[in-house]
């Protein structure tokens, strides 16, 4: 865990919640969004039902991330303050941030740039914390840091440390460019030869697996493929033989634990059942914001629905992960926000199932007669967009929002 000098880092605030509260409340509430809780997160109109998943939208680690920068500009209203990257990965609520003057340090592989950087200024670190080497040079130069780390990731983070700590290396479930993973995976650097090695998916892990059996691809065909998802120096013929698993807190929950699953097996297949306790560990640090959000859409998927729209940016893992379990089970859209629903045209820009490309289609909504659209929203999407969103699924069906009450 972080430590600095408690005159210049934060990490509960600064005591000005009822200060702020009024700035969140018109930057993020959605009438529609209370309307539809109030009403069993069902809204009926003009033949289209809409059908909100009880568990949606902004997390509390997001909540947390945004207000502490929010009390930070009010505590520092003349200091210049930074944001090592973004704060969550909304693009409304980053570009509100950088309206309040706050601004937006660039990153690297290496890092993050903090030559402007001096000790009177503030430094916010974001949701997803920041590496060991960041944090370090923060450090080193003497800012206020304001760290709104959230907590499930710092979960995380103890288990990965824990893992270095005892000779094991950790298997991370996650996107190895990610700012989590990146800090997630840093943490082995506390000791001395401490390694890492992510891997994006059950089919990367099973690869793992077999090279953990002998099986596979060769030690320089594997060293190649995985250059960027490993520790310095890693050795999958040293570094495969003890593993601890853990995961970027955004991924799809359910393949997380298939994956540690997958390990432990693999592990006994080389080494015997009395054996695995040496050479295998794995702890559940799926995020349970991020598992609720599943769950729920899991339930609201049960009902009979005629098109799923899942609202949030298109870099945020865990509405990627709502998306991609609708799309098993219904037609599935998943837009940045409400600009993506063109009423008049009557056709949805949305991202395309598994790919990072933007696409549009048209007649989305064209269903004749009653139509049911279910909905939910990434951690990262505030409710006034949510409430946007559901607003123009009404307008596309030739309902009026204003009359919805």
């Amino acid at each position: 865990m972080p430590t600095s000098d408690p005159s210049t880092y934060y990490r509960k605030g600064f005591g000005l919640k009822s200060e702020i509260q009024d700035s969140l409340a018109s930057d993020y509430t959605g009438r529609l969004v209370d309307l539809l809780r109030s009403r069993d997160y069902t809204l009926d109109a003009g033949g289209v039902t809409v059908r909100l998943a009880k568990e949606f939208g902004f997390c509390y680690g997001v909540e947390r991330a945004v207000e502490y920068a929010y009390q930070a500009r009010a505590k520092f209203p003349d200091r210049r303050i930074f944001l090592a990257g973004e704060i969550i990965h909304n693009p409304h609520v980053n570009n509100k941030l950088s309206e309040m003057g706050i601004e937006f340090l660039s990153a690297s592989d290496t890092g993050f740039d903090y030559s402007q950087v001096r000790p009177e200024h503030v430094v916010i670190l974001p949701a997803f914390g920041v590496t060991i080497g960041d944090f370090e040079t923060l450090r080193t130069i003497g800012c206020v840091m304001v760290d709104t780390t959230c907590g499930s990731v710092l979960n995380v983070w103890k288990r990965v440390d824990a893992y270095a700590r005892d000779g094991y290396t950790s298997l991370i479930h996650g996107k190895y460019y990610h700012e989590e993973t990146r800090a997630t995976a840093s943490q082995v650097e506390r000791y001395p030869g401490g390694s890492y090695l992510v891997v994006r998916n059950m089919e990367q892990a099973q690869e793992v697996c077999a090279y953990i059996e002998g099986r596979g691809m060769s030690r320089d065909a594997f060293l190649s493929k995985y250059a960027k998802c490993a520790s310095p120096h890693f050795d999958p013929d040293v570094h495969l033989q003890r593993i601890g698993v853990a995961n970027q807190t955004t991924m799809l929950a359910r393949e997380s634990l298939a994956i540690g699953v997958e390990v432990g097996q693999a592990m006994a297949r080389r080494y015997g059942e009395a054996a695995v306790r040496e050479h295998f560990r794995t702890f559940d640090t799926i995020c349970s914001a991020t598992q609720d959000r599943q769950d729920a859409v899991n339930e609201l998927l049960r009902e009979p629905l005629d098109v799923m729209l899942v609202v949030g940016g298109y870099n945020s893992s865990n509405t990627i992960s709502l998306a991609a379990l609708c799309a098993e089970r219904v037609t599935t859209y998943h837009v940045a926000d409400a600009s993506c629903l063109d009423v008049e045209r009557g056709s949805v820009r949305h991202m395309a199932p598994g790919t990072t490309t933007e696409i549009e289609t048209a007649g989305w909504l064209s269903k004749e007669g009653p139509i049911r659209v279910g909905l939910t929203a990434g951690a990262s999407t505030p409710n006034n967009k949510i409430g946007e969103s559901v607003a123009r699924v009404f307008a596309s069906r030739g309902v009026d929002p204003a009359t919805i009450g």
